[in-house]
């Protein structure tokens, strides 16, 4: 198993940003631990939930990339949102930093309400699983 740290980010503590694991020869799975919509520093620069989705996203393709992955290897993806209502009312811009970010790559994809995150700035917290083939 190796931690995935994307250079110049602060470093977590008690977790990783994400993990792979080689499964085949050349084929490997990229765990990505549930990012915010905070920076590479871990500061929050916005409040608004549409704009942390896409810092969220941002986060998440650095991640990914340090495991030789990229949005189009997403094979799974989990949504926390603290307010399924602000959710809903921001679909169409969360929609537009989704394909610019990712693409038209479309994983298996749950969302759920939560009472809470972690930190306290969050809005939403996105995990993701992706597969890299051997090809890849």
């Amino acid at each position: 198993m190796k931690i995935l740290q994307p250079p110049n980010w602060s470093e977590p503590r008690g977790y990783a940003n994400g993990t792979m694991a080689e499964l085949t020869v050349g084929s490997r799975i990229v765990f990505v631990g549930g990012q915010v919509g905070w920076n590479a520093q871990q500061q929050f620069e916005t409040d608004d939930l549409a704009e942390q989705v896409g810092q969220t996203l941002r986060n998440i393709v650095a991640v990914l990339k340090e495991g030789g992955a990229g949005p189009e290897h997403m094979a799974r993806m989990t949504w926390y949102v603290r307010d399924k209502q602000e959710y809903v009312g921001a679909l169409r811009e969360i929609g537009k930093h989704y394909r610019e970010i990712l693409g038209k790559n479309f994983p298996a994809m749950t969302a759920v309400e939560v009472a809470d995150l972690i930190e306290d700035r969050a809005k939403v917290e996105i995990e993701v699983t992706a597969v890299v083939p051997a090809a890849a």
